[in-house]
């Protein structure tokens, strides 16, 4: 079975459909989506939308938990505060109420789908290191735990030499972001998993990212959240 795993759209409307676009040539069967599907962007309700006529496989994440509960906001830095007050206020009911019904986690077969990192997943913990995967390697049973939420796509292993998915050693695989790069490339981020040959691909593409940028600033948000999606950080 081959699977698109996507992550950290941010309501980045231009970015969402490039890369659906990418995934409908790509034979896939399953897409998953890792959460923050909202936050950021200016398109919330036009991301929810056509996530969930995507996939039944979408998880909450932290800026998506922020529109229906404000007490996330408080670990938040101004600018995301900010965006995450706007989106709260602009989505629909319907996506409100689809919101408070996502998990945290989600399972395929010996896969795991997290947004965040499999210990205490509704904490909102970052792995950005190879010391804090392996801190959280004993917190999963599956062989693979697919995560996003820093927006830096990587891969790290219980052999902490190797630099793809193996077969035999438990690894967590950081997908990036869709809306949102953080690794000084603007391109959009996710990543296909082959579960037959076991094989992870990461996947970098371009889409109209100046319209994406044009939107958050008319949208009256943060002109720094317009700004990096230009340059990928």
């Amino acid at each position: 079975m081959r699977i698109a795993i996507i992550s950290d759209i941010h309501a980045n409307l231009e970015a969402l459909k490039k890369a659906l676009e990418i995934i409908s040539q790509e034979n896939i069967e399953k897409i998953f989506c890792l959460g923050d599907t909202i936050g950021y962007g200016a398109n919330p309700n036009e991301c929810l939308q056509l996530v969930r006529e995507t996939t039944p496989h979408v998880l909450l994440g932290n800026h998506d938990e922020a529109a229906i509960d404000s007490s996330v906001m408080e670990d938040f830095n101004p600018y995301a505060r900010a965006s995450a007050e706007w989106t709260s206020i602009q989505i629909t009911d319907e996506h409100r109420n689809y919101l408070r019904q996502l998990p945290y986690t989600t399972q395929l077969d010996n896969i795991l789908f997290v947004h965040s990192s499999p210990y205490q997943p509704n904490e909102w913990r970052y792995i950005m290191t190879p010391a804090d995967a392996q801190d959280n390697f004993s917190y999963f049973e599956t062989s693979v735990c697919f995560i996003g939420h820093s927006h830096v796509p990587c891969i790290f292993s219980e052999d902490i030499w190797a630099k793809e998915v193996v077969k035999g050693k438990k690894s967590l695989v950081n997908v990036g972001s869709i809306g949102q790069p953080r690794d000084g490339d603007p391109r959009l981020s996710f990543g296909i998993f082959d579960t037959s040959l076991w094989m992870y691909r990461n996947v970098r593409a371009e889409y109209d990212v100046m319209k994406a940028s044009e939107k958050i600033r008319k949208a009256g948000l943060p002109k720094p959240l317009a700004d990096r999606i230009l340059i990928g950080r």
